[in-house]
């Protein structure tokens, strides 16, 4: 019987070695290759960071501050090489998504799908 931890290992090293995986890493060593375009996509994740921060600690979110995150957004979306990066992030995101659904299966079997209940 085959020890779960190296199968874990491996399923990591399959990632790092997918197509999904490969294509953010080009995205993302392109945005980080440009200044102007890599302090764009910190601002980014640092805006996005605060607010979820805020949000987690039940604390309101301003006006300005949601006006300033649209601005941000906006920027982003028009820079081609982070909406490409972000779609690629968005592959891999539906990859170990896809993955946690089948790993975690003998629990929704073991515990049963409320969708089969008749």
């Amino acid at each position: 019987m085959s020890n779960i931890h190296d199968n874990a290992h491996s399923l990591e090293k399959a990632i790092r070695e997918s197509e999904e995986f490969q294509n953010l890493k080009t995205a993302f060593e392109t945005v980080m290759k440009n200044s102007e375009t890599k302090q764009m996509f910190d601002e980014f994740r640092d805006t996005q960071i605060r607010l979820q921060e805020k949000q987690m600690q039940g604390l309101e979110i301003t006006e300005e501050e949601i006006e300033t995150a649209r601005k941000v957004v906006e920027q982003v979306q028009a820079n081609q090489d982070i909406s490409t990066l972000m779609a690629e992030e968005q592959h891999v995101n539906e990859l170990i998504n896809e993955i946690s659904r089948i790993i975690t299966s003998p629990l929704e079997d073991l515990y049963g799908n409320p969708n089969n209940l008749n």
